[in-house]
């Protein structure tokens, strides 16, 4: 495990720059570090870590007192370094880290809309997650802000000024947010040029629950059961990764038995997403004995989720000091029997996907996302590892229990839609050898411990490797054990600004399996 090697470069190239850095609390939010930073270097600061290929991976905003609390999480070989500044409510202004991370783009843009930011030199002014449903003075995430504040009459976004495309023989194609499948709601603006794609715009947030207000006041265990809905097809790594904030903040740990549970079912949850979208994969290239195969297979791994949990895709299986329930016997050996008759399954199947010259020829070179703007976007998951991106928290900063098991991880680098289901097709077949490890190897005890909230407040950061990539939740209590801040980062806020990337120059049918490739979660990015 690394051990910020490179942060007193970091610290190096920020002093010769004359960039003023505190360090904050070592303990605070472990294993992160965070550095404090006046609001003027803000911006520099971004300039400077870019530079020295950090990788950006969310910002978020608190109001406390009369100040706005500011902080950015940078990640480098598995660790994570905060950036933290201040600037007053009554002048909110703060450069932008865009300039430097695309991939800040929307999130900051989020923060501009939910609490009243205002990001100096952001390219992009437009709104993104208020969609004309609050007044303008009106900001969610401010704590004058009422849960119950009725929002006004949903209106058409007249105002909303997509990206134009000019020149003979150019048209748009708007398609959504209301779609013809049973999926959520995103607007997809092509410009294409005949069936050859120009461009594409998306515009997401229909399907804002605000998780981040509701979260205000609530309890651990209510916060774990808020955070288990972020994204019902996430509900573990979600909820896990709020629940290692929580446990964090409290300086609890739960019990080794309660760890490699919570890895049982996480890989479970990866296996079950991964089956489901390689079939959907073979669905949008018209392979339906694919389809029909994956979703067998995946149905039958619910069952027995359901058997096991009392829950087909998991719900509520992870609570802040461990695990809800301690399975039977006979509940773990249905488990471990599962995994060598699906090994064997897949053993027949993967063959026919390597050796189909009609799915290849729709999946080779289609969708293609180059490895310097995975890059710059700051994708990670599936999407970043079939381009590139050797970024898996399992392995590069592991967690309990996976820090006593060996983790491997596929990369390829090709960035098609054919690289980003051999992903899947890897780690399934890794997920399943982690199984019988976790399993054969259960420790015996209890499977969770009281929870006790931190006394006078406390803030923990919770990192975990999701089916989807890196979840971040960062957690902060108030003195009387009540959640005063809760920000979940699911990986698709990078994912989906690279699915408008790769499907340049391809031609329109292509896109339901680019898309299905990507699989970004509109809910777990419309918080």
């Amino acid at each position: 495990m690394s051990h910020f090697d490179w942060l007193s470069e970091l610290l190096a190239r920020y002093q010769d720059e004359h960039i003023l850095v505190r360090r904050g609390s070592a303990t605070a939010l472990a294993p992160a570090h965070l550095l404090e930073l006046d609001p003027e270097d803000w911006g520099r600061a971004a300039q400077v870590a870019a530079g020295y290929a950090c990788r950006w991976a969310g910002v978020w905003a608190e109001p406390r007192n009369e100040d706005f609390v500011i902080t950015a999480a940078l990640a480098r070989e598995g660790d994570h370094l905060l950036l933290r500044t201040r600037v007053p409510l009554s002048a909110p202004l703060l450069p932008s880290h865009t300039p430097y991370f695309p991939g800040a783009d929307r999130m900051e843009r989020h923060a501009q809309d939910m609490c009243g930011l205002v990001f100096s030199d952001h390219p992009d002014p437009r709104r993104w997650s208020r969609h004309n449903r609050w007044a303008p003075d009106s900001y969610p995430l401010r704590k004058d802000f009422a849960v119950d504040s009725a929002p006004l009459p949903a209106e058409p976004e007249t105002d909303y000024a997509y990206i134009q495309t000019q020149g003979a023989g150019a048209y748009e194609i708007p398609v959504g947010p209301v779609h013809a499948g049973i999926i959520e709601p995103g607007h997809f603006r092509f410009q294409a040029v005949g069936e050859t794609v120009l461009n594409l715009e998306q515009r997401l947030g229909y399907v804002h629950k605000g998780i981040e207000k509701i979260a205000e006041g609530r309890d651990a265990a209510g916060l774990a059961k808020l955070a288990g809905r972020i994204s019902g097809d996430s509900t573990v790594h979600h909820a896990w990764a709020a629940c290692m904030a929580m446990e964090r903040a409290a300086r609890l740990t739960p019990p080794p038995r309660a760890q490699a549970l919570r890895a049982v079912l996480a890989e479970r949850e990866r296996i079950a997403n991964h089956l489901g979208d390689i079939g959907a994969i073979c669905n949008d290239v018209a392979f339906a004995f694919a389809f029909q195969q994956f979703g067998r297979l995946r149905e039958l791994w619910l069952r027995d989720n359901a058997a096991c949990s009392g829950h087909r895709l998991l719900m509520d299986c992870v609570i802040p000091g461990g695990v809800a329930a301690d399975p039977t016997p006979e509940q773990i050996a249905r488990l471990r029997g599962a995994v060598d008759p699906l090994r064997r399954e897949l053993a027949e199947l993967y063959p026919i996907l390597d050796d189909h010259p009609s799915l290849e020829d729709r999946l080779a070179t289609t969708g293609i996302l180059a490895p310097e703007i995975a890059q710059r976007l700051g994708t990670v998951g599936y999407v970043g590892k079939a381009s590139g991106q050797d970024i898996d928290l399992r392995r590069d900063h592991p967690y309990a229990p996976y820090d006593r098991l060996h983790v491997t991880s596929p990369l390829f680098t090709t960035g098609d839609v054919e690289a980003r289901l051999k992903v899947r097709v890897q780690e399934i077949l890794d997920a399943l050898d982690l199984l019988v490890t976790l399993l054969d190897t259960l420790p015996g005890g209890p499977v969770n411990v009281p929870w006790q909230a931190p006394a006078g407040g406390g803030e923990g950061l919770g990192l975990v490797e999701g089916w989807r990539g890196e979840i971040l939740s960062y957690v902060r209590f108030g003195g009387d054990g009540r959640v005063t801040r809760f920000f979940p980062r699911d990986p698709s806020w990078f994912s989906w600004p690279a699915l408008e990337q790769l499907i340049h120059g391809n031609i329109v049918p292509d896109f339901p399996v680019c898309n299905k490739s990507v699989n970004g979660s509109y809910s777990g990015h419309d918080l």
